[in-house]
């Protein structure tokens, strides 16, 4: 692939996923009216968030075992085309079984995007580049909910919940005709296809699990932030819909501009010594931002509990920024699509937990505070599992064993 083609696929698939997470995140924004329109409580709402993640991460398995069989460019489209006319339909939506249903919908078509671009990366740019790449991804996912929160809250505050998923899924519709205009297969980067690798084969490495189950606590912690920090900002520190819109993008923008630094700095550090280098930003990564959460929710001044959880997102950069450069680096070409649904099935699991947990706590406590002190503990042990089930960051040899039967 020359570097011009490259770059072309490289803007596509940034694009999609900050419309992935636009699409997403409107559900957060639109939740504090949304719930008082409709008169759904917080354990229900907890529940609406946490539908999502039933799909998107039970699907993650097939549709990654798909993108390495399939063609990748008809994959990709089919589900966003399905995410786009979930988030158009969530705009008419009645009540709490109709926005359940668009929910799951929507996480049936967002389950095929880090397969896809898991795949497309791993076949198309080397490790030593492979940080920044991934980066750019990730700080669409950023960018996405800031978004949301940006304009989403104005919108809201303006027109009403329902023109913010009409918005939304609109926009989102006008990327297809680039990506099936634009979009050429890379081919594998030595040329030839490499065997595929079995899930079987893969499940047997520990790495698989550490990666994993560090990817759950990424995803405890990041669809917790994700899906109630407008409410935290409304109900817990007193913000209006406006001061959403503007103070509540901030942790996200944050976050996205230190995943470009993190990502940066990492590469930079495997062009002089080794891919190993990674794993300690994923360490970090969780650890600091679980020693600033807790903080962030006991916090007396509105504006300390901000710049605390502002610190926490660019912590969490660190993490987000290294994580698929290594999970491709340990899976190769012959396991990126199948490793990768794996670990993001496993990783989303987190947002199927924490939004209902959250909700139930602030329920039944009337404080965000325990739910913020349990996404410290998990992050916590995502670090630790990290750290004695993945020693180090280097292709996994799976042996003729853990080849696939087809």
């Amino acid at each position: 692939m020359t570097r011009g083609a490259a770059g072309t696929v490289l803007i596509l698939l940034v694009s999609s996923m900050f419309l992935n997470y636009l699409d997403r995140g409107s559900l957060s924004v639109a939740a504090p009216v949304l719930a008082r329109d409709l008169d759904i409580g917080p354990s229900r709402m907890g529940l609406l968030f946490s539908a999502f993640f039933w799909t998107y991460a039970l699907c993650q398995i097939a549709t990654g075992w798909v993108v390495d069989r399939a063609p990748v460019k008809w994959v990709y489209a089919g589900g966003f085309l399905l995410w786009s006319l979930a988030t158009l339909a969530t705009g008419f939506a009645g009540g709490f079984a109709a926005l359940f249903a668009c929910r799951l919908m929507l996480g049936l078509g967002e389950s095929a995007a880090y397969p896809a671009c898991s795949r497309i990366l791993v076949r198309s740019v080397a490790e030593q580049h492979r940080g920044v790449a991934n980066a750019w991804i990730d700080a669409a996912t950023k960018m996405g909910p800031a978004l949301s929160n940006l304009a989403g809250g104005l919108i809201v505050e303006q027109w009403g919940w329902r023109w913010l998923f009409f918005g939304a899924g609109a926009l989102s519709l006008l990327w297809l005709p680039a990506w099936i205009a634009l979009y050429r297969d890379p081919g594998g980067t030595s040329g030839a296809q490499p065997a595929q690798v079995s899930f079987g084969g893969i499940l047997r490495r520990k790495e698989a699990w550490g990666m994993s189950l560090a990817m759950f606590a990424l995803g405890y912690v990041w669809y917790f932030l994700l899906s109630w920090l407008p409410q935290y900002l409304v109900h817990s520190r007193g913000f209006t819909m406006k001061q959403v819109a503007g103070f509540g993008s901030l942790p996200l923008a944050m976050m996205a501009a230190a995943t470009m630094v993190w990502a940066w700095l990492a590469d930079r550090r495997v062009a002089r010594g080794s891919a190993n280098e990674r794993r300690r930003f994923l360490i970090l990564g969780l650890l600091l931002s679980a020693v600033l959460l807790p903080p962030a929710a006991l916090a007396g001044d509105v504006w300390v509990s901000l710049a605390l959880l502002i610190a926490a997102h660019v912590m969490l950069g660190m993490f987000a920024a290294n994580v698929w450069a290594v999970t491709q680096t340990l899976a190769g070409p012959a396991a990126a699509g199948r490793w990768t649904g794996i670990q993001n099935a496993i990783g989303n699991m987190g947002g199927v937990v924490s939004p209902w947990v959250a909700g139930v706590a602030v329920e039944k406590t009337g404080s965000f505070t325990p739910a913020f002190l349990a996404a410290a503990v998990v992050a916590t042990a995502g670090a630790v599992c990290l750290w004695r089930l993945v020693p180090e960051v280097a292709p996994v040899h799976f042996g003729r064993s853990a080849q696939a039967d087809g």
